[in-house]
């Protein structure tokens, strides 16, 4: 199953190719919090490096990484940045000269990919011509893991592998060679598993899973840098398993409509294929969208609404394009990207929530609208509506002109909202009849405080009842694994004009914190609003 994220990764995550030098990111972060858009992570693509070597810094854009790190702390960002694969091939560079010359690899090539030849291979990427580390190979995944020591103590919390397929740019596939040579070694899927014995073999056997390998070298050395923290890793290639290191983002799309509405089902698929932790570049990679200024900044504000739902919500830009902050489209837009966004943090708990059951059971955060009812054939081809955990119905508008009628769910589902703002680019959301989802006070960063107060909204089903559950732990770190969480199971019944919510039964070490909690009751004639205290019963008339 998957691994349980930090929460700081749920929130809204802003970045570009590229954010640089330093003043320009600080910009955009200080750009958040004056106008009082949530925003969770700062990210920093391959302008941050010197000559685009890993593990460097460049000295005239960001002349002192650890201050601009705990700068950006302070005002509530994290911070993700860039590690590529293609290890630039100029003798003197630390990282190039240490693979080659892995001496507990008995080859020419030390731990790196090798050419049928059995020299080190040698492709372009970004720096020019590049040699890649044999991610196959259990030393050569140790000697990657333990890169991230100095890197991580400046202060970075997250780390970005793209490029990771590999992509080679002078190749026709724009990959490796198939018959490139892997050295194979000791696979450990997890610290519980036996490890195995993986033979040696060509790139064509290993291409698929050469990404998920290098994802797992990082979670290492992440972890092993800072075991007291929960790594985030996002990388651009996966495979089944990866899922236990790293998120995945669907790579490099383009800002058209076509790529808006394709955002959905490939998130279902991946979600489907046991990757919960996925998104796209929300706002489109390459180009800069329809050429009509208003069309465009409409297509911007649509994507940036089903966003709210994406388990991974960044958005993010190629170079050359135009800016695509929230803001950069105008109020219009920005406020319909605001509302998103708080949204997203309003709903986090839920979220949360969501991904601790992911972790726990495999099951997608974002899922097919058919999980809602199998028997349902309407609903089998249905890829613009989906649901968002079992309780959440998301049905937005993708077509340029509103044409399209996305299929519905059947059954009792009602119409809400987790804010008090609106905006006609955004998707309607309903909540399932039987249901409580736990939402929390809006924030500009997820650690700005604690869960207080805490909001249930509930629907109820035809015979009056409701139930939902709420995670909670630290957010960080790795007691919840000895017990330090709360799962609480929360009910709703209502009887002769007279609703009940109360804690069904909980799980967990975690003490309950003793915060006031409101209670929003969804009915058909409007909205029955009650207040009391989490843990304690919390009575009140109720009109259906």
């Amino acid at each position: 199953s998957a691994y349980m994220p930090p929460l700081f990764s749920l929130g809204y995550h802003q970045c570009r190719w590229s954010y640089f030098p330093e003043a320009r990111v600080r910009e955009v972060a200080s750009e958040f919090r004056k106008r009082s858009i949530p925003a969770n992570v700062m990210w920093m693509d391959i302008d941050y490096m010197d000559q685009f070597r890993v593990f460097t810094f460049n000295d005239k854009h960001f002349p002192d990484p650890a201050k601009f790190n705990a700068d950006l702390e302070s005002q509530g960002f994290k911070t993700v940045w860039m590690i590529d694969p293609g290890i630039a091939d100029q003798p003197g560079y630390f990282v190039r000269d240490e693979l080659l010359g892995l001496t507990s690899i008995d080859t020419k090539a030390g731990g790196a990919v090798r050419a049928p030849s059995g020299e080190a291979f040698r492709g372009g990427v970004w720096p020019g011509p590049c040699v890649f580390p044999d991610f196959t190979n259990d030393k050569v995944r140790q000697w990657w893991a333990g890169l991230y020591k100095n890197f991580m103590a400046t202060g970075i919390d997250g780390v970005w592998n793209d490029m990771n397929e590999p992509a080679v740019f002078e190749t026709e596939s724009k990959t490796m060679p198939e018959d490139n040579l892997h050295l194979g070694g000791l696979y450990q899927s997890a610290p519980d598993q036996p490890a195995q014995t993986v033979t040696p073999g060509n790139h064509a056997r290993f291409h698929n899973v050469y990404g998920m390998l290098m994802a797992q070298g990082t979670f290492d050395g992440i972890l092993g840098t800072n075991p007291q923290k929960r790594p985030f890793v996002l990388t651009r290639a996966n495979f089944i398993g990866g899922q236990r290191y790293a998120a995945t983002w669907t790579g490099d799309n383009s800002a058209t409509w076509n790529d808006v509405e394709q955002s959905i089902p490939m998130i279902i698929n991946l979600g489907l294929s046991g990757q919960p932790f996925v998104g796209p570049d929300t706002g489109g990679f390459a180009g800069n969208g329809p050429k009509d200024e208003v069309e465009r900044a409409d297509m911007f504000a649509r994507w940036m609404g089903i966003g709210t739902f994406f388990p991974f919500y960044r958005g993010h830009t190629a170079r050359g394009n135009i800016d695509k902050e929230p803001w950069a489209f105008g109020p219009e837009t920005e406020k319909a990207s605001k509302i998103a966004i708080d949204r997203r943090m309003v709903l986090l708990p839920y979220l949360y929530t969501l991904f601790h059951e992911a972790a726990t059971t495999g099951v997608p955060v974002m899922r097919p609208l058919f999980f809602a009812d199998p028997k349902d054939v309407s609903l089998r081809s249905e890829d613009d509506a989906f649901l968002f955990g079992d309780h959440v119905m998301v049905v937005p508008q993708l077509m340029p002109d509103r044409s399209r009628t996305p299929a519905m769910s059947k059954g009792l589902w009602r119409k809400f909202d987790v804010v008090d703002a609106s905006h006609a680019a955004l998707p309607t959301i309903y909540l399932k009849g039987g249901s409580i989802i736990a939402t929390g006070p809006l924030m500009q960063y997820e650690w700005e405080r604690p869960l207080n107060p805490l909001t249930l909204h509930v629907a109820l089903d035809e015979s009056g009842k409701a139930s939902g559950t709420l995670y909670e732990d630290a957010g960080e770190g790795f007691d919840y694994k000895q017990g330090d969480y709360l799962l609480t199971a929360y009910t709703a019944t209502a009887t002769n004009g007279q609703v009940t919510v109360a804690v069904g039964q909980a799980e967990g070490k975690r003490q309950r914190p003793n915060r006031p909690i409101t209670v929003i009751i969804h009915g058909a004639g409007g909205n029955t609003v009650l207040t009391g205290t989490d843990g304690q019963p919390i009575t009140g008339k109720f009109t259906p």
